[in-house]
């Protein structure tokens, strides 16, 4: 009998082995990548991780702005007069409100057609990304006006005051095309800082960038006085948003991978180096600089069992992955309680100074903490675009810069009963 047990234990093992070495029936997340391989990602140790946590869900406490009328809405930004906001969505446009409606201002593709037209998901649009463009990362050069732009699969583009077709900036550096160019901020001088997540993988295979952790990744500065590209730092695994300090001595990015902010020194005896600015305790995705020097990030969900197991063990990763399970599975298995979401205020020496969280997953979409982090960075420019305060007395200090003008229709959402801006679930930026 109990021979019988083991022979039958060590048979479906086998065949499991089996199953997941050859994926026969293609129906894993990565049966899609043929080429796919897992590398370890060393998460920080539990105990780095910021202990504060927001027990009042704080982050429900708010009004949700142009409900369903831009897909996919990343990176925002004004212009020098004050004007907007700009914004780059899902179908390769970067649109911006002009006080009554929204406004087609650019785009970064000179192959545009019908592919580019409406989809009914978000997701619909990941098929002709590398067709349409996809505007991830936008800033304002204020010296110019000139938009720049980080395309994901056209590089680092930008356009002029009067907006039309994005020109081609850069699209390499030392012989290695940028693959999944996303985030960027530009310094006094006209210094463009920007992170190309991966070397190797499109954005459109985001599945392999997150799932592999493979740390191809890189950080660059585009000089727009000699049109040369330089590698700040290379060998990262998913760099994401990037915002400059108040005074431009240092610029901090998320570590998308690796749940963290690294900062690196641009001036000073550190120049020129690196260090770890803060260790988070999720997933970051967009970080944005007030007018006060503190930094805003957006944490999509945070680190729970699953993910630390399967980040440090990438052969059990990868068995996982094999087996027939969606990667929305997946994501929501990483996830624990589902689509949570928090936004974390950090001080310029890397202190966490407050966190407003979403603990049932209510609102806690990606892109609508994106857009939130982007509107929080300069309390000098209207900031509304997503959430504002439904009750003052609930209101924390941080939505003191947020501001509705121009008489907006607001749409009040009880949680639960809509999605919100219509964004990217499981589709990162």
């Amino acid at each position: 009998m109990v021979s019988a047990v083991i022979f039958t234990t060590g048979l479906f093992f086998l065949l499991l082995a089996i199953y997941c070495a050859t994926d026969p029936f293609k129906h894993s997340s990565v049966s899609q990548y043929p080429d796919f391989k897992a590398y370890k990602v060393d998460l920080p140790p539990w105990s780095l991780l910021p202990k504060e946590r927001d027990t009042q869900n704080l982050l429900q406490k708010s009004e949700i702005l142009f409900l369903n009328q831009v897909q996919g809405p990343e990176s925002i930004a004004f212009d020098p007069l004050g004007r907007g906001p700009y914004t780059g969505i899902a179908d390769g446009r970067i649109v911006f409100w002009n006080g009554e409606s929204w406004t087609d201002f650019a785009y970064t593709s000179s192959n545009r057609s019908e592919l580019c037209g409406p989809s009914p998901s978000i997701l619909g649009y990941a098929k002709y990304e590398h067709v349409c463009g996809r505007p991830l990362g936008l800033r304002f050069d204020k010296r110019t006006g000139d938009l720049y732009v980080a395309d994901a699969y056209f590089g680092l583009m930008k356009v002029g005051p009067e907006g039309g077709l994005a020109t081609s900036v850069a699209t390499e550096a030392e012989g290695v095309a940028f693959k999944f160019t996303n985030d960027l901020d530009i310094d006094d001088e006209g210094n463009v800082y920007f992170t190309d997540s991966s070397s190797v993988h499109q954005r459109r295979r985001y599945i392999q960038v997150i799932y592999s952790g493979e740390d191809s990744g890189r950080v660059l500065k585009y000089d727009p006085i000699t049109k040369k590209t330089t590698v700040l730092l290379r060998n990262l695994q998913f760099p994401n948003g990037l915002s400059l300090s108040k005074d431009m001595s240092f610029f901090i990015f998320c570590e998308g991978s690796l749940g963290r902010l690294r900062r690196y020194w641009l001036k000073g005896e550190k120049a020129g180096t690196s260090d770890v600015f803060a260790n988070l305790p999720g997933f970051p995705d967009n970080v944005r600089t007030n007018d006060k020097g503190e930094f805003w990030v957006a944490v999509h969900s945070r680190r729970n069992m699953y993910t630390h197991i399967l980040a440090n063990y990438p052969v059990l990763r990868k068995l996982v992955l094999k087996l027939p399970i969606p990667p929305q599975a997946h994501l929501l298995m990483g996830n624990g309680k589902g689509l949570t979401g928090t936004v974390m205020k950090y001080s310029p020496e890397g202190n966490v100074l407050q966190i407003l969280e979403d603990n049932e997953g209510k609102v806690g979409l990606a892109n609508i903490l994106e857009s939130v982090v982007d509107t929080l960075k300069d309390a000098t420019e209207v900031s509304y675009l997503f959430l504002k305060p439904v009750s003052k007395k609930d209101e924390p200090d941080y939505l003191d810069i947020i501001k509705q003008p121009m008489d907006l229709s607001t749409i009040k959402e009880k949680a639960g009963e809509e999605d919100g801006i219509q964004g990217q679930r499981g589709f990162p930026s």
